[in-house]
């Protein structure tokens, strides 16, 4: 069983950066995929960013691509976010998951979730 904890969000201007951290406990995380995903009012979950286990390969959605990266330290086992030139649309809750292939954006390749991080983004 993995546990995973979301910290960093807050509210930021329009073209403002923030970053996003995720803590991971109770597996093996060197051996994981971690992914970030959101979830704006009214929306299905998305997909964001992720990254495989050894931090030598990363995906990215269309929205976000050459604004955010993601990165991971296995000797912390944590996982961050870092988010560049935010934008009013980038609002959301921002959650942090444990999968099992990093290749994969659908929500159910990922088996163990935060709780989430609130990212507001005002214009």
């Amino acid at each position: 069983q993995v546990q995973v904890v979301e910290s960093g969000g807050g509210l930021v201007q329009a073209g403002g950066s923030l970053r996003l951290s995720c803590a991971a406990s109770g597996g093996t995380f060197s051996r994981i995929a971690m992914g970030w995903f959101r979830q704006a009012p009214g929306k299905e979950r998305e997909f964001v960013a992720a990254i495989s286990w050894d931090g030598g390969s990363a995906v990215y959605a269309a929205s976000v691509k050459g604004r955010f990266t993601v990165s991971r330290d296995n000797a912390k086992n944590t996982a961050d976010l870092q988010m560049n030139s935010l934008q009013p649309e980038d609002t959301a809750v921002y959650y942090c998951a444990a999968g099992r292939d990093y290749r994969s954006s659908v929500v159910q390749a990922y088996d163990y979730w935060g709780q989430g991080t609130q990212v507001t983004v005002s214009s």
